[in-house]
């Protein structure tokens, strides 16, 4: 295995740096047929959320995998090499697969514990398998982390430790207050209909608001989250964008999720919405007086190890100052790159909350036994998947040397024949049965033993041993590996 990820998120770039690097769907697409063109790339994943993106790739050579991989994250993103480089983190081998079951668990969101990150993890596998980027490795990987991330929910408490984004942001908007009570018989205005879009609806309608209206680009997309949620009992109603700035008037909580490359609401249209003046060129209210907080300590519950490229802790500027008084207009912006233009906060009657302050407020969330419990099992999982691949890895060489002892065991008995060819079926079957037991009894104690050497760490080399002392064809093992990486139940769960 020569695992490689090399990516940015929420604790290595600013906000501003993760905006411009967003990858929209065609993007990624692209981005993984040039992963798997490049030399050092046998297999390609990309995991682009709104807070991180990650590129895994099997590679046959650390360092040119690093610098490809990084320079196709710069290509694709359309940010510079020089400007990019230094918000990188990269991870090799069961780093890389500690990194990632982490992330599956939600130890590496903004929200310690929110359960988004996996429904993201198997669009990412998805596309590498639609694709047919992700082979035998990352199928394994990915799969895995499904598995590890439902088993982390389902026997800790980790979603105690933190929530989803979306109810996280609805706290925030609360400033407190119970967010059922806060969001009761108000009207909310759902921009999007994508992942994040709908469990925002859903939420809304599970805190009893009165009316949700959903716009989005595709409205066939909208119209089906509306009647999902009139199926619920909740009246909702969907409309094309163009109808956004006469909604806004009529909205009190806006959420907004979508994949544009560009500002959704600017603060003019919010101003304009409510009916107030708005002055671009103003300067904005003075920041409180609060420390800043730094997102590594929020992620100190992740064990980072030795990443080999830098991972520094970003300052975050402190959240703007909000207008004082009862908000008329409550805006939370869950996009990346931002839907929501910044300055809205500067509009008299709107509070906004967005990704840059989820991850402030998110900062000093309390820590729980339970994260340390995820952690433990984090580490038992990297160690089984190690074992597993490891001993993989010798299965088709074992394979091979069993498929070579037929082969001697066929040839012998046809020369038998030709020495004794008055033996009868019966004589026969009983030479080539009792031929058979001798040469699987003694290949039955090396093979199982070299299988569980090979999976201990270090065993890699077991493989190469026995190929060499049997003088096993590497054709006719590269042929077993093949054929058990182009089986279709593979990988299938």
């Amino acid at each position: 295995m020569s695992l490689l990820v090399v990516g940015l998120s929420h604790r290595s770039a600013p906000v501003s740096v993760l905006e411009r690097a967003s990858l929209a769907a065609e993007t990624q697409a692209k981005l993984l047929q040039d992963t798997l063109a490049a030399e050092p790339a046998t297999e390609a994943a990309v995991l682009a959320t709104c807070n991180r993106i990650e590129l895994y790739a099997d590679v046959d050579k650390f360092h040119a995998g690093v610098a490809e991989l990084s320079t196709l994250l710069s290509q694709h993103s359309g940010v510079g090499l020089d400007e990019l480089t230094p918000y990188l983190y990269v991870h090799y081998e069961d780093r890389a697969v500690h990194h990632l079951f982490s992330v599956a668990c939600g130890l590496d969101s903004m929200v310690v514990g929110e359960g988004q990150i996996l429904g993201q993890i198997k669009d990412a596998l998805a596309l590498g398998q639609e694709l047919h980027t992700a082979g035998r490795l990352l199928n394994d990987l990915f799969q895995q982390a499904l598995r590890v991330g439902k088993r982390a929910h389902s026997e800790t408490g980790i979603d105690r430790a933190g929530q989803s984004l979306v109810t996280f942001g609805l706290q925030q908007l609360a400033g407190g207050a119970d967010v059922s009570a806060w969001a009761g018989g108000k009207r909310a205005l759902v921009i999007g209909a994508g992942s994040m879009s709908s469990l925002a609806a859903a939420t809304l309608a599970r805190t009893g608001v009165a009316e949700i209206v959903v716009a989005n680009r595709t409205r066939a997309r909208a119209d089906r989250l509306v009647e999902i949620l009139g199926q619920g009992g909740t009246a909702a109603r969907a409309v094309e964008m163009a109808a956004v700035s006469g909604e806004l008037t009529r909205a009190d909580v806006v959420v907004s999720c979508t994949g544009a490359t560009g500002l959704v609401l600017t603060a003019e249209a919010v101003a304009e919405a409510l009916g107030v003046a708005f002055d671009d060129a103003a300067e904005a209210p003075a920041a409180p007086l609060a420390p800043t907080a730094e997102l590594d300590q929020h992620a100190a519950w992740v064990e980072n190890g030795s990443a080999t490229a830098q991972e520094r802790p970003v300052r975050r500027a402190t959240v703007p100052a909000q207008n004082s008084g009862p908000a008329r207009l409550a805006l939370l912006d869950l996009a990346m790159p931002r839907d929501i233009d910044g300055a809205a906060h500067r509009v008299d009657g709107v509070r906004l909350v967005d990704i840059e302050s989820l991850a402030e407020a998110s900062a000093d969330a309390p820590m729980a036994a339970d994260v340390d419990q995820v952690r433990t099992i984090v580490a038992d999982e990297v160690a089984a998947f190690g074992a597993a691949q490891r001993a993989a890895h010798i299965t088709p060489t074992v394979v091979a040397l069993r498929t070579m002892a037929a082969d001697v065991v066929a040839g012998e008995i046809a020369r038998l024949d030709g020495r004794l060819p008055d033996l009868d079926d019966k004589q026969r079957a009983e030479i080539t049965q009792t031929v058979r037991r001798v040469v699987d009894k003694l290949l039955h104690a090396p093979t199982v033993r070299v299988k569980q050497l090979a999976s201990e760490p270090g065993g890699a080399g077991y493989a190469d041993a026995l190929r060499e002392l049997f003088d096993l064809d590497p054709q006719t093992v590269a042929a077993v590996s093949r054929a058990d990486l182009n089986d279709p139940n593979r990988g299938r769960s």
